[in-house]
């Protein structure tokens, strides 16, 4: 009898988990449980410490896991891009700008003296750390974000903004950590960190995928309201524009995560912008293809790329989750993660959180929930996997998989079993903060 292989055990497993999430997500919507806790625990449930269906090794698989998550990072920040629909001007964005520089600077800062003084890293190895770790991620961090039309809710965006924009800027000091530990070209006195990896790659990222976005989107409207051309395979706008906007950034050396997160949202940008009207529509065309090509086309194209984009993003999260689970097995987890976590999450997160969101019109309760969901996920393994294949040393590889991976299934178990509840309350507290301030006016 031929044995089924890891792949087709794989296959048969998402495939179970699927079906029971389609069936029973409205019921567990309602508990307190993420769906990537459940995701987590199938992994562990088929891996070597449980049924022993499937074995993935971490420092062994390095290129295949570092290819997966790298896909699943930019899917993600692509759908969190066109998740953010407030005008650039609006002075709402200053809360995830202040984010994604100043707290994630914090936050690594905080990370380098903790690795060096209370983990006994060389400098280069707990820089490296802190970029591993400063990210937050925009795929477990669903149920936080932005989700729906017109959502302008200070919390929800920021988190949302948060998580698209340091997945890329804690690429230079990834880059950093790496030149420290002998691995990256610096240059003299960090001259070529500094012009090449942050002034040209920050900017030239940003600046080339906004372009893509804006040219891209522009370009199918323009042919579906004047032409009637273009029409249909919305799945294929997000797919093409991640990949040509990826693929041309790397080209230019700047940063791809950057890119893909700007063409996101130059493309939700497409529907502020109202091209000229377009001839009566032809009575041969379809519904779809008549409102493909009408006034809403934009509005309609937006729909139809979000809808895809969440359903991408969702089964990609169950494909990486599960591997996490997976993974789980082969990692000697240090006693070190039993204080390391801890601190983390409850001083170093809402310290950075803090200071970052100085100057900016963010509540108290909204900032303590902004400090609470750090979430950590795809994007601290990513850059993990990328600092492994670029040869640190196996013994700082093991070590630092140890903290990476305890952060992030602490971070899917605590976030996951407290984002329905505290959600809940924030949401019902602003209910009735609406009408006490519609019983009750000025």
């Amino acid at each position: 009898m031929i044995e089924p292989s890891a792949f087709t055990l794989g296959c048969i497993a998402a495939g179970l988990l699927l079906i029971a999430m389609t069936l029973g997500g409205s019921f567990i919507a309602r508990l307190p449980l993420s769906a990537a806790m459940l995701y987590l625990g199938a992994g562990v449930a088929i891996g070597p410490l449980g049924l022993g269906l499937l074995r993935l090794d971490a420092l062994k698989n390095t290129v295949l896991l570092e290819r997966l998550t790298e896909v699943a990072v930019l899917v993600s920040l692509f759908t969190a891009g066109m998740k953010l629909e407030l005008p650039l001007r609006d002075r709402r964005w200053r809360i995830p700008v202040q984010l994604a520089t100043v707290s994630m600077l914090v936050t690594v800062a905080a990370i380098t003296a903790l690795g060096v003084f209370g983990l006994g890293l060389p400098l280069g190895a707990a820089v490296l750390l802190g970029a591993i770790l400063a990210p937050t991620d925009p795929v477990l961090a669903s149920d936080v974000q932005v989700s729906n039309l017109g959502d302008r809710d200070r919390l929800r965006f920021g988190l949302t903004g948060e998580g698209g924009l340091n997945d890329g800027t804690a690429f230079p000091l990834v880059m950093l950590g790496l030149g420290l530990l002998g691995l990256h070209e610096l240059g003299e006195g960090g001259w070529r960190w500094w012009t090449v990896d942050v002034l040209w790659a920050v900017t030239g990222g940003l600046g080339l995928g906004y372009l893509l976005g804006t040219l891209v989107g522009r370009a199918i409207i323009y042919f579906r309201m004047r032409h009637r051309e273009a029409l249909g395979s919305d799945e294929f706008i997000a797919l093409g524009l991640i990949a040509l906007t990826y693929g041309l950034a790397l080209a230019s050396q700047t940063y791809g995560f950057l890119a893909v997160f700007a063409a996101g949202l130059a493309l939700r940008r497409i529907d502020e912008v109202k091209p000229a009207a377009a001839a009566e529509p032809l009575p041969e065309l379809s519904d779809a293809d008549r409102a493909a090509s009408g006034a809403e086309a934009p509005a309609n194209m937006m729909k139809a790329v979000q809808r895809f984009n969440s359903q991408l993003e969702s089964f990609i999260e169950v494909g990486i989750v599960l591997a996490v689970g997976v993974l789980m097995a082969t990692v000697e987890f240090k006693r070190e993660v039993l204080w390391f976590v801890p601190v983390l999450f409850l001083l170093i997160r809402p310290l950075a959180v803090y200071v970052g969101l100085l100057g900016t019109p963010v509540g108290g309760s909204q900032r303590n929930l902004m400090g609470w969901f750090g979430i950590r996920g795809i994007g601290s393994l990513y850059y993990l996997l990328y600092a492994i294949n670029h040869n640190i040393q196996p013994a700082l590889a093991e070590r630092l998989l140890s903290l990476t991976l305890a952060v992030v299934v602490a971070s899917v178990i605590a976030h996951g079993i407290s984002v329905t509840p505290l959600m809940a309350h924030y949401e019902a507290r602003k209910i009735a903060k609406k009408r006490q301030r519609r019983d009750f006016p000025d």
